[in-house]
């Protein structure tokens, strides 16, 4: 699993995933990650449009840090899933708690309103 980290000009984190979110994908990214989304009131996008595969472990991952963002006063959402790891999310009720956007000046947009 590959992940690459920036900072967009409005202060919004940019995480983009590459890769399979499985066990040994979860594993190789967890601390970075979690790192990444540190702080209070931080505004996250993570950006899953290569992922390739998405496994229960890359759910509770995605799932724990987004509850440790909303409860320091931040947001993370999910841009761009593949078809395939769109079903799975939806499957999952994910999107119930991180919302997904196919663009990534929508999930700019509702990041700076909230």
């Amino acid at each position: 699993m590959e992940m690459h980290y920036s900072e967009l000009d409005n202060g919004i984190n940019l995480i983009k995933l590459n890769g399979k979110l499985d066990i040994i994908g979860a594993s190789e990214i967890e601390n970075k990650f979690a790192g990444y989304c540190s702080g209070d009131k931080v505004r996250v996008i993570v950006d899953i449009s290569q992922v390739d595969f998405l496994a229960s472990i890359g759910i509770r991952l995605l799932v724990l840090t987004a509850k440790s963002v909303t409860n320091r006063g931040g947001k993370m959402v999910l841009l761009s899933p593949t078809a395939e790891v769109q079903s799975v999310l939806e499957i999952t009720g994910i999107p119930a708690i991180i919302p997904s956007y196919s663009h990534l000046e929508s999930a700019e947009t509702v990041l700076l309103a909230s």
